[in-house]
């Protein structure tokens, strides 16, 4: 298989794929392609098909039919480096309450495979990135909502992925919070990362995003730039418009 070698191959291909629990079809004959470098605002209602479509793209799925590469990397029959690929940082905060925000890192630095050294260089370097310095030692149940959010996404960058995939990343902060971590989000964008957003907060997607995708009923409705889909309005009346008698 030809791997991704190219700024033109997309980081993530998402090939008539189908995923089904039991009778019940979630995604059928999806399709997908995310280039190299963009911010993507995925939307949907809910149980549109979002997380399965994430599910299946970490490999916390199965795949029903279909074929998902990221990074050129079968995500089934090439888990471990399609998953090196990807950085997660998902909704709910799916960690050990007691560690601290160095120790998570270094926990994650080692599933990766990271070295002693490099995970410590790594970890310093992201608390300082993502000014935890004051809280890098305390329980991880001790910190403030904003404060977890930038340890989980502290810690789906730790293995320096090409690919991350935010999951309702500033649900619960204020706003002072989220727009600190949008700062972090841009620049991350703008050092050369593939961000994949789902948000809630459409204003986000507005803000941050340069494609928007709205999935519905286990469909690609749309995809459009950002630009053309803004012409007639804001992402948010538009996105009312498209899936009008669904609850968002």
């Amino acid at each position: 298989m030809q791997k991704y070698d190219s700024d033109t191959t997309p980081i993530l291909q998402v090939q008539n794929l189908t995923k089904a629990y039991g009778r019940k079809t979630i995604l059928e004959n999806f399709n997908l392609d995310i280039a190299k470098g963009g911010f993507f605002g995925l939307l949907g209602p809910n149980g549109a098909g979002k997380s399965t479509l994430i599910h299946c793209v970490t490999g916390i799925a199965r795949i029903t039919a279909g074929k998902v590469l990221v990074g050129g990397s079968d995500v089934e029959t090439e888990y471990q480096a399609a998953r090196r690929q990807i950085g997660l940082s998902p909704q709910e905060f799916n960690v050990d309450i007691f560690a601290t925000p160095l120790q998570l890192l270094d926990f994650v630095g080692g599933y990766y495979g990271l070295s002693a050294s490099v995970r410590k260089e790594r970890a310093e370097e992201l608390i300082t990135q993502f000014e935890l310095t004051d809280h890098a030692y305390k329980q991880f149940k001790e910190l403030s909502g904003g404060l977890k959010r930038r340890v989980t996404l502290a810690r789906a960058l730790m293995h320096k992925p090409p690919l991350l995939i935010l999951d309702e990343p500033t649900a619960g902060v204020d706003v002072e919070q989220r727009h600190s971590l949008w700062r972090y989000f841009r620049e991350l964008n703008q050092s050369g990362t593939t961000i994949i957003l789902t948000s809630h907060y459409l204003e986000e997607i507005e803000q941050l995003c340069t494609e928007v995708a709205i999935i519905n009923k286990g469909k690609l409705l749309i995809r459009e730039s950002i630009e053309d889909f803004t012409k007639e309005g804001s992402v948010e009346e538009k996105y009312l418009r498209l899936t009008s008698g669904n609850t968002f």
